[in-house]
């Protein structure tokens, strides 16, 4: 019998239990994968820690990549054989095997490894939506991204610059900022002891930047609307730091007239047509060597509690994969 990541309340990494599962046949519309690589993002401590309930007693995780096993009735997208990946739909990607809805399944291909697949399926796809739809950055923009040394920043900082972005990342030591550097930005801020919007008017001469992409939450949020220039946009998609706390909005009327947005990969990819563009653009950068997929971090799956813990303290440096 297979085994998964299993909680049956939210808390701290040690709620999280290595337990045999029923699996079943695939029902109507539905596949069964089996596991080769999963991914790690850092909503599935969100998820853990129940900032962002899911049901509960249940599975966690929501990127992975490995073969179809079984489909049910309906399922024209894929069959038995196919190598696919995924990110998002129902908790559960934690797990060695598990029962998914066929159409969150695109088709993996050559020249891209299953454990590439499982790295970049979330942080591939957010990039592209960040900075190709959310905000459709153009040659010679220059752009702010906070944790430019994380996953979804590792990925976003090489494609902006393969665009022709000036990109201004911050990360919170030396050791990340050298790892900025080499990902594609062309300045690097030190959160931990810089002050953001003053560094961002000196490396832009005062006129600041069209949009800043933040997943950090609690902590920069109004520094990153001083880094705007009027009519600017605030990208937040993230709470590293913890959500962002209420406010005024005729704050974003006296900083310049800003738009703010909060998105998600969700709606990005609402439609099947969306699923399989945003999927292929991502695919097409690797296998053109746009983006460079860096695995620094390896665990077997059994150890998800260590790869939280290790994830929340920050020791972590761009994508993780378990192996189950």
């Amino acid at each position: 019998m297979p085994k998964a990541i299993r909680l049956t309340q939210t808390g701290g990494p040690e709620v999280l239990r290595w337990e045999e599962v029923e699996v079943g046949e695939p029902g109507e519309g539905q596949a069964r994968i089996r596991h080769t690589a999963v991914g790690v993002n850092y909503i599935d401590t969100y998820h853990r820690s129940g900032l962002y309930p899911i049901p509960l007693p249940g599975g966690l995780g929501s990127e992975a990549a490995g073969v179809v096993e079984a489909v049910g009735p309906g399922v024209t997208a894929v069959k038995p054989g196919d190598r696919v990946a995924y990110a998002g739909g129902p908790p559960g990607s934690y797990a060695e095997a598990r029962l998914i809805p066929a159409h969150l399944l695109v088709h993996v291909p050559e020249g891209i490894a299953d454990d590439v697949a499982a790295a970049i399926m979330l942080k591939g796809m957010t990039s592209q939506y960040l900075i190709r739809r959310t905000y459709p950055v153009k040659a010679g923009e220059t752009v702010l991204f906070h944790a430019a040394a994380g996953g979804v920043g590792l990925i976003a900082c090489q494609w902006l610059k393969a665009i022709g972005a000036t990109v201004i990342g911050t990360v919170g030591s030396d050791a990340k900022a050298e790892i900025a550097r080499a990902h594609g930005c062309d300045h690097v801020i030190i959160s931990t002891r810089e002050d953001i919007p003053a560094r961002v008017k000196e490396i832009t001469g005062g006129a600041k930047v069209p949009v800043v992409y933040d997943s950090v939450g609690k902590d920069t949020f109004l520094a990153s609307l001083d880094c705007l220039k009027p009519l600017g946009l605030m990208v937040s998609f993230g709470n590293a730091s913890g959500k962002v706390e209420p406010f005024d909005i005729g704050i974003l009327s006296a900083k310049g007239s800003l738009y703010l947005t909060r998105p998600t990969l969700a709606s990005y990819t609402a439609t099947r047509a969306d699923l399989e563009a945003t999927a292929k653009d991502v695919f097409d950068a690797i296998l053109a060597g746009t983006i460079k997929v860096e695995i620094r971090h390896r665990y077997g799956l059994a150890d998800a509690a260590q790869v939280h813990r290790d994830l929340e303290g920050r020791k972590t440096v761009g994508s993780i994969v378990m192996t189950p």
